[in-house]
């Protein structure tokens, strides 16, 4: 396959992913997204478990349990029935036993106690390829004080941490989500890191520092400085693809150099308020 039938491949199977996770609460048959690629009713299921790893099927559940998954963590004023046909499933019964097979627990239990790991383990999204280059911008970020909590510990479980910073955000008004600024600090990649020793902090941008408070969080600054920022549409799960372009593909051709502080995410809207597809992060790589 040459690299413009493979862009134009690709380009193709990307509208059918798209298409997915803009329609997740409707019918979608194999029929139905085979006319949105433009592919034979009678070979796309192939070619798509070929193209992404999975089948299409699978993908489709696994985007809706995902879905229902951010809804039972984040989102306490839902109800499950509603959350369970939202996903698709007739009752709440036949949502409880398929998310029990999925992860070991009930809606109910996953809604008190997320486990994230075999979550994060089972539902990984497939790798996509990136074909085509990113629109790289260079801006002066200003030096932005921040209330921060420190994540140390296995990358699964930073929607732990995600739950503990939002409990101290309701609870001191401290840094609203409706008009401040949320970041994610990465330290560490989580693909090369021991899970036990990776490091991430989940911050939001504050006026003073932040008093002591039982959540742990305390206060930061991100230092101010030239940054090489590209933007992400959608799932945070795919933020590294965004990362690696940065540090890949962009840096060795730019001829600039890193400054001594990590990569972070600038979060521009957040789930539960946003749907997943609808969600756009700004990465900074600082630079000197």
């Amino acid at each position: 396959m040459s690299p413009t039938t493979a862009d134009a491949y690709t380009q193709r199977f990307e509208a059918v992913f798209r298409y997915i996770e803009l329609h997740l609460s409707e019918p979608l048959s194999v029929e139905r997204l085979s006319r949105v690629a433009h592919f034979s009713p009678f070979h796309f299921h192939r070619q798509f478990s070929q193209h992404a790893g999975i089948s299409v099927t699978r993908y489709i559940q696994l985007m809706r349990l995902r879905r229902a998954s951010h809804r039972l963590a984040f989102e306490d004023q839902r109800r499950i029935i509603d959350i369970a046909l939202e996903a698709g499933f007739e009752s709440a019964a036949a949502f409880s036993r398929a998310f029990r097979n999925a992860f070991d627990q009930s809606p109910s239990q996953f809604r008190k106690h997320p486990a994230w790991p075999p979550w994060c383990e089972r539902y990984r999204l497939p790798v996509r390829a990136r074909r085509h280059p990113m629109d790289v911008r260079i801006i002066d970020f200003p030096q932005t004080r921040i209330a921060t909590l420190e994540h140390r510990g296995p990358p699964e479980k930073v929607n732990d941490a995600a739950r503990v910073f939002i409990e101290w955000r309701k609870a001191s008004g401290l840094s609203p989500v409706t008009h401040s600024e949320t970041f994610g600090i990465a330290y560490d990649d989580p693909d090369t890191t021991d899970p036990q020793q990776f490091r991430f902090d989940i911050a939001g941008s504050v006026e003073h520092d932040v008093p002591a408070n039982p959540q742990g969080i305390v206060t930061r600054f991100i230092p101010g400085g030239r940054c090489a920022v590209v933007r992400h549409h959608g799932s945070h799960e795919r933020l590294g693809e965004a990362a690696y372009y940065l540090y890949r593909e962009w840096l060795p051709e730019s001829g600039e150099e890193l400054r001594d502080y990590p990569l972070f995410f600038h979060y521009r809207n957040l789930i539960p308020d946003t749907p997943e597809h609808e969600l756009i992060t700004d990465v900074h790589l600082p630079l000197r």
